[in-house]
């Protein structure tokens, strides 16, 4: 039973890191047997993996048509922004913990940073240092579900290098009134582009098909 969970929560990993880098596109089907196959294994713990991801709503169960990437109509975007968007401001109303190391290590060197792993780590950090677990864990969730989105949105919103240094200075300053004002600008500006980043994903479930 050891060795079957062991192999379960890798596949799960494996198959998350993969759903977040965007190698899965919105729509397409995922194939345990395939899976199964890529990771020497049998169909059982992929399952455990898959029907683990299902609950964390990376992956949708379409019942007799088998397990899909979820699609997301801009309604659903719309909300899931607004969702996060709520539960940070949130954070930042029950009280944040002050600087530590970890904040301090925070930061952007480039434009060649990966701004999708730092935006999720930043909305992280802001949850944690809330000290409410439940609140963190539905912000963690939240990011998991907006990775591939962000990724795909990269180019489609302008100035998201200064716009995520600005909210980092704001966050180790612990300027929470600019902190709460930048965090409200950053996801109107991609409600606004809601129509856009729907359509580039949609783009790119074209593509696979």
């Amino acid at each position: 039973m050891n060795a079957a969970h062991s192999k379960s929560a890798f596949v799960y990993r494996q198959v998350k890191r993969a759903l977040q880098s965007g190698r899965y596109a919105p729509g397409q089907r995922i194939d345990p047997g395939r899976l199964a196959e890529e990771f020497h294994t049998s169909p059982t713990p992929v399952r455990f993996a898959l029907y683990r991801l299902v609950g964390e709503g990376l992956v949708a169960d379409h019942a007799r048509n088998g397990l899909h990437v979820p699609l997301l109509t801009e309604l659903a975007l719309r909300d899931l922004y607004d969702w996060m968007e709520r539960m940070l401001l949130m954070a930042c109303d029950i009280g944040i913990a002050p600087p530590d190391e970890a904040t301090a290590q925070l930061q952007l060197s480039s434009t060649d940073d990966d701004l999708v792993d730092i935006t999720w780590q930043l909305f992280d950090a802001i949850a944690e240092a809330s000290g409410h677990g439940a609140l963190r864990h539905a912000v963690m969730q939240a990011n998991d579900r907006l990775t591939p989105v962000r990724r795909a949105n990269l180019g489609l919103v302008k100035h998201t290098y200064e716009e995520l240094v600005a909210l980092l200075d704001h966050w180790q300053r612990r300027d929470i009134p600019a902190l709460r004002a930048s965090l409200r600008q950053y996801h109107e500006r991609r409600k606004q582009a809601v129509p856009h980043i729907v359509a580039a994903l949609n783009d790119r479930t074209d593509g696979h098909h």
